[in-house]
């Protein structure tokens, strides 16, 4: 009989909710290839009640070097407030795992760049989570776009209207430019904006918007943006956690259909709806329904695809200048928004006070001295 494949030796970084929850679940889901052996908290009492749950052979550490050198993962999950994120995911790196992090991966493009420094120097990937790339609805989608099935996009919507009271930001790390990085635009829209990219590639120009409404926060709390695209597309793309009545949506119009999402924090099949333009044949439009197999997007869905690229010793998807656009599009929404001037790709380069920090070191918005 021939030999079953090793499992990947995997350890959690930040043992909070979003990775005993998501995480542990999308572990579970892939236990025959991957192996969890060590989780690393600096609360003692959060780190022992992640081993409750995940299994006494995990090892507990509060130090992430000691756990980099004592268990030499081949993959590095990384859960932790986003301020910690680019030393933390630099550090798994230059160990030789694999890093796959909550976004944002990191708070600006300087700081991205030291990451893909890191990749380069040590071999190794490091990629973000976007989970909703990964439901087989948006899988479907891309294919029908990107193979021009649905004819030229032309105009798109991408709405994330969500809501976050006061106690939200009593947290200390939420609202704040040096922990979280942003507001709603870089913590909240950033998954719709991601898909809404990767359904229609390349953008070229943004003008946009940023306001504080409700929220007593560095950051903004809306933000809205007018955006055009490579392929000549015009899109809107609409953040917020003001929003009483909360929806995720993407719209996009194309020459021979109109193809819509709309969810809240997770989409299947069924949230995805096709309607033809008059010119289309209905015969046509079978080739569009959704697949029969439904894979929700999920952090198990982007592991599974992660875990494909680390056995073929490929670049995984969310990783290099594909995570890099994403992040370039937050930084260009808010030098936009502050400055009143279109922004076009490529323009925030080193020297360029976007590039190092989303506030730019403007006045009315950077961190008071």
């Amino acid at each position: 009989m021939p030999a079953q494949p090793r499992r990947l030796r995997v350890a959690v970084v930040g043992t909070g909710g979003i990775v005993s929850g998501s995480h542990l679940t999308a572990l579970r889901a892939h236990a025959d290839r991957t192996e969890l052996v060590a989780a690393v908290d600096i609360d003692p009492d959060r780190l022992e009640a992640f081993r409750g749950l995940a299994g006494d052979d995990v090892t507990g550490y509060t130090d992430l070097g000691g756990m980099l050198d004592a268990e030499r993962p081949d993959v590095v999950l990384i859960g932790t407030p986003p301020s910690l994120h680019r030393e933390q995911t630099v550090a798994a790196l230059k160990s030789g795992a694999w890093v796959l992090c909550e976004k944002p991966l990191c708070l600006s493009l300087a700081e991205y760049d030291d990451i893909a420094a890191a990749e380069q120097a040590s071999g190794a990937y490091a990629s973000v989570v976007f989970q909703h790339r990964y439901g087989s609805g948006a899988v479907h989608a891309r294919e029908l776009i990107t193979s021009g099935e649905l004819g030229a996009p032309l105009v798109a919507h991408c709405q994330t209207t969500w809501h976050r009271d006061s106690d939200y930001y009593a947290v200390p790390w939420r609202g704040r430019w040096a922990t979280e990085g942003g507001g709603p635009t870089m913590g909240h829209g950033i998954h719709q904006y991601d898909l809404l990219l990767h359904l229609l590639g390349e953008w070229t120009e943004v003008r946009a918007m940023a306001s504080r409404l409700v929220h007593d926060t560095e950051s903004e709390d809306v933000s809205t943006a007018l955006v055009r695209f490579a392929n000549g597309a015009l899109a809107t793309v609409v953040n917020s956690v003001v929003s009483p009545d909360e929806v995720s949506r993407i719209r996009i119009d194309c020459a021979n259909a109109t193809v819509e999402l709309t969810h809240l924090y997770g989409h299947t099949n069924d949230d995805w709806v096709y309607t033809a333009a008059p010119h289309i044949p209905a015969q046509r439009t079978d080739s569009w329904r959704t697949p029969a197999a439904d894979v929700p997007s999920s952090h198990g869905a982007q592991l599974g695809a992660f875990l494909d690229s680390y056995e073929a010793g490929v670049r995984p998807p969310g990783s290099g200048t594909d995570a890099r656009g994403t992040l370039e599009f937050a930084a260009a929404l808010y030098k936009a928004a502050f400055t009143g001037s279109p922004v076009h790709a490529g323009e925030i380069r080193p020297g360029d006070p976007y590039y190092t920090a989303m506030h730019g070191n403007h006045p009315d918005w950077s961190p008071a001295r």
